[in-house]
């Protein structure tokens, strides 16, 4: 929570993957608080949905169908979000997926590809297109969806996953570095299993499944609205020291 109750009211977040998930968890979590939330995603039914919710509980959201592997479509939803809401202050990265899962010597090319088109370039092209609006008014805090897999590889089934969320982490770390002294912050958090629709999109076989479930001492996956609070607290006035860092959640697991 933030130090100051009203801390987020007027503001505004994009939030990239709101369709569902973690994504959907965070918009409608900053909606609660009082902010502005730019809802993008790929899914633009998906997306119209959670700004209904928010809209429909007397909240200010904006929909906007957003594929984020296309620098265009980015620049346009930011452009957009600036022009009518007059300014963004957050931004969470959350879109993403493994796509599916393969072992190592199975992963092709269109595979390895598409998932950094997605989980890099898409932050990336995020990061870029809303960077220069922060700094012109020296404040800003960027949120990125990083991994558990970039501590383990995701050794025989998402290797190609895992690179990326690494990716995602040290690019995280650099722009953090490079415009500390500018009012901007920069984070992400690495989740280890999440009760959400990325599991089902990745075919994810319920052998694997079993085995993150194994792996967390609580016996539980974490729900998206527990990292949704995160967000809320790393974008807040509570921890203006807080940047550069990849926050683990994982119920204790995800280590070995």
């Amino acid at each position: 929570m933030p130090k100051t109750s009203d801390y987020f009211v007027g503001k505004t977040i994009i939030v990239t993957g709101a369709a569902s998930g973690i994504g959907r968890a965070a918009a409608m979590t900053f909606a609660r608080e009082g902010a502005n939330v730019v809802c993008a995603d790929i899914n633009a039914e998906g997306a119209k949905e959670t700004a209904d919710r928010i809209l429909g509980q007397g909240g200010k959201a904006l929909a906007h169908a957003t594929d984020v592997t296309s620098r265009r479509e980015v620049n346009d939803m930011v452009h957009r979000a600036i022009e009518t809401f007059g300014g963004v202050q957050f931004q969470f990265n959350s879109a993403g997926a493994a796509l599916r899962r393969s072992r190592f010597l199975d992963i092709n090319d269109a595979l390895f590809e598409s998932t950094f088109a997605l989980n890099v370039q898409g932050t990336f092209y995020c990061m870029q297109a809303v960077l220069p609006h922060m700094l012109e008014n020296r404040h800003g805090v960027i949120v990125n969806m990083a991994s558990m897999a970039h501590r383990r590889g995701g050794p025989g089934s998402s290797v190609h996953y895992a690179a990326a969320k690494g990716a995602v982490v040290s690019m995280t770390l650099g722009v953090a570095r490079e415009f500390a002294q500018s009012g901007i912050r920069c984070l992400s958090i690495s989740p280890g299993p999440i009760r959400t629709p990325f599991q089902s999109a990745a075919q994810t076989p319920p052998e694997l499944m079993q085995r993150f479930l194994d792996d967390v001492p609580m016996k539980r996956f974490g729900e998206p609205e527990e990292i949704g609070e995160l967000v809320l607290f790393m974008c807040s006035d509570a921890c203006p020291f807080m940047t550069a860092d990849t926050v683990y959640v994982n119920g204790g697991g995800g280590w070995r």
